[in-house]
C-alpha cells in the first residue's frame, strides 16, 4: 500500500523558515517523481518543486526558485522541501505527492493529474 506522510509544518514569522518532510512507503522501486504542491483557501493548488528520485533532478515554480530547496534521500524514502523568506503569501496547505516519471519534470510538476499518491497535508501559517 503506497503512503505519503508530510511533517513540519506550523507558524512562523515572515522572514524566517521551516523544513518539510515526506515519507513515502509501498514503493518497491525508486522510479518515481516526489512533488511538492500547495492549496491555500478559495485557491487552486499550485504546484512548487518536484525531485525525480532515480536521477535528483529538480523543479522549481517561479514563485519559490530561489527561496526553496527540494531533496531527497532515497534510503531514506524521504523528500524535503526547505522553505527560506517565507512571506504571509506563503500560507497554505503543503501536500506532497507521488507519480511516475511518465513527463519531462516541468510538465509533471504543473499538473497535478500526472501524481496518483497525496499525502495527507500539513499546515503551513506565515504571520507576525
Amino acid at each position: 500500500q503506497v503512503q505519503l506522510v508530510e511533517s513540519g509544518g506550523g507558524l512562523v514569522q515572515p522572514g524566517g523558515s521551516l523544513t518539510l518532510s515526506c515519507v513515502r512507503s509501498g514503493f518497491t522501486l525508486d522510479y518515481v517523481v516526489i512533488g511538492w504542491f500547495r492549496q491555500a483557501p478559495g485557491k487552486e493548488r499550485e504546484g512548487l518543486s518536484c525531485i525525480s528520485a532515480s536521477d535528483g533532478s529538480t523543479y522549481y515554480s517561479d514563485s519559490v526558485k530561489g527561496r526553496f530547496a527540494i531533496t531527497g534521500d532515497n534510503v531514506k524514502a524521504t523528500a524535503y522541501l526547505q522553505m527560506n523568506d517565507l512571506k504571509p503569501e506563503d500560507t497554505a496547505t503543503y501536500y506532497c505527492a507521488a507519480g511516475t516519471p511518465v513527463t519531462t519534470l516541468d510538465t509533471m510538476c504543473t499538473n497535478r493529474a500526472y501524481f496518483g499518491s497525496w499525502g495527507q497535508g500539513t499546515q503551513v501559517t506565515v504571520s507576525s
